[in-house]
């Protein structure tokens, strides 16, 4: 089931610390993450589905995550990897 895959990656996410990101792109990697793991809260939290307005914040996310991923380093791949994982399972989930 994708929201039990949700709950691993969100475990492992939240246990994970933040890497070590090139100055310019810090700003914006961590506006991403705070903003799809507040939706991951919502959706956990109170066990409802995304609503459409929060559906367009994610998918905005993952576009641009897909733009900023392609210059972070080796290091930090694994950590925006699971980002986008956990953005995607959001979607399809909810």
């Amino acid at each position: 089931m994708n929201r039990e895959m949700l709950i691993k990656l969100w475990q492992a996410h939240k246990n994970d610390e933040w890497p070590h990101v090139e100055t310019g792109q810090e700003g914006p990697l961590m506006t991403l993450d705070t903003v799809i793991s507040g939706c991951v809260v919502y959706v956990l939290d109170g066990e409802e589905d995304l609503d459409e307005q929060r559906r367009a914040i994610v998918s905005d996310c993952l576009a641009e995550l897909d733009t900023l991923e392609i210059e972070i380093n080796d290091e930090c791949r694994s950590y925006f990897g699971r980002l986008r994982e956990i953005g995607t399972l959001l979607l399809i989930t909810t």
